[in-house]
């Protein structure tokens, strides 16, 4: 901005600077020269935070990012807090083999660490590791899953009600994981096609799978019931609900939407700080875990019966009626049609479909 010259007779031009004046700090520098220095000297993120940071960056879930970082911190603790930078391929391998040997933890908790810390070292350090020589593996299991019979399927799910049975339903009729089934907002199911619509499932994948068309009266009544509650919970000034990624920025409304409230939502309201919001979350794993034990243990079924239990019988039962493997794995949404191929060894004919000579 140019000064203006101010012309006063009987003497000379002054010049007016109208650009604003610079505050002043207490040290004699400007406060924009403060703001800069304090920038300079503000601490670099910890070590874990800068872990979460590309976790979170990478759009990983939370769950593998509380299974990471505490590796990463595992890691640590084992060489005497000893920074990662410090530390190369041997101590990785030294790591991992106590994890097999003195630890006797499986192989794939054993994979899970070796994934954490090479991470770390990858995206967070930027440092690539050589080959880790040395380490001794832990030997991956072929274990058989848990199948149950028809009988025992109806005899399990007549011990269970409420929303519990209805989650129970979708786990064993639509062939769901439990997170998947409890994650399900209400826009992801349609009742008239008798679909439902997994989003960002395992893998962040997303898949379409059926409804049974037996229990679309009684999933009807419960979406009722569910958007009553909504309602109420509005009037009384919460009904605000948690959106994935960057939705709560783009879609000003969405967090009070019937549309993205969750399918199962939780009993109580809680309040988020971050936001000044009361929301209600959706219903806890261990509440389903806890109702199926609980229903196998009325019923005498003396299989370990599990939520996931029920999403193996979905597949075997499903091989059994003669369905082509390569629909079963799009309905699970395995990525390898190797994974579906495990239920073949499971079908209720005996091993391998072979008959005993008895039999004969």
């Amino acid at each position: 901005m140019k000064p203006t010259l101010l012309i006063v007779p009987g003497s000379l031009p002054v010049a007016l600077d109208r650009r604003p004046p610079q505050r002043i700090g207490p040290e004699g520098a400007t406060c924009a020269q403060q703001e800069a220095h304090r920038t300079l000297e503000r601490p670099k993120p910890r070590l874990l935070d800068r872990v979460r940071l590309a976790l979170r960056a990478r759009h990983l879930s939370p769950r593998t990012e509380i299974a990471y970082v505490g590796w990463i911190r595992r890691f640590i603790v084992f060489h005497g807090k000893r920074h990662p930078d410090t530390m190369g391929e041997s101590e990785v391998g030294t790591f991992l083999s106590h994890l097999a040997v003195e630890r006797g933890v499986s192989a794939s908790t054993q994979n899970q660490a070796l994934a954490a810390v090479l991470f770390l070292y990858e995206h967070v350090i930027e440092r690539k590791l050589a080959w880790v020589d040395g380490v001794v593996r832990g030997k991956t299991p072929e274990r058989l899953p848990v199948v149950l019979s028809r009988s025992e399927v109806r005899a399990l799910l007549s011990h269970l009600d409420g929303p519990e049975l209805l989650v129970a339903i979708l786990l064993y009729g639509s062939g769901l994981r439990l997170l998947e089934a409890l994650t399900l907002r209400t826009k992801d199911i349609d009742l008239a096609k008798c679909e439902i619509h997994v989003r960002d499932g395992k893998g962040r994948k997303d898949r379409r799978t059926m409804v049974s068309q037996h229990w679309t009266a009684k999933l009807q009544e419960h979406l009722s019931a569910t958007r009553a509650l909504h309602e109420r919970d509005v009037l009384e000034g919460a009904g605000y609900v948690s959106l994935p990624d960057a939705l709560r920025t783009k879609y000003r409304a969405a967090p009070r939407d019937w549309r993205w409230q969750w399918l199962f939502p939780a009993t109580r309201t809680y309040f988020d700080p971050s936001t000044n919001e009361r929301r209600r979350h959706h219903l806890h794993e261990t509440v389903i875990q806890r109702a199926v034990r609980s229903a196998a243990r009325k019923a005498d079924i003396i299989k370990p019966a599990t939520p996931h239990t029920l999403r193996h019988s979905f597949a075997t039962h499903l091989l059994e009626d003669g369905y082509d493997i390569r629909t079963i794995q799009e309905l699970l949404g395995h990525k390898d049609v190797a994974t579906t191929m495990i239920y073949t060894h499971v079908l209720n004919r005996g091993p391998n479909a072979v008959r005993s000579p008895l039999d004969r």
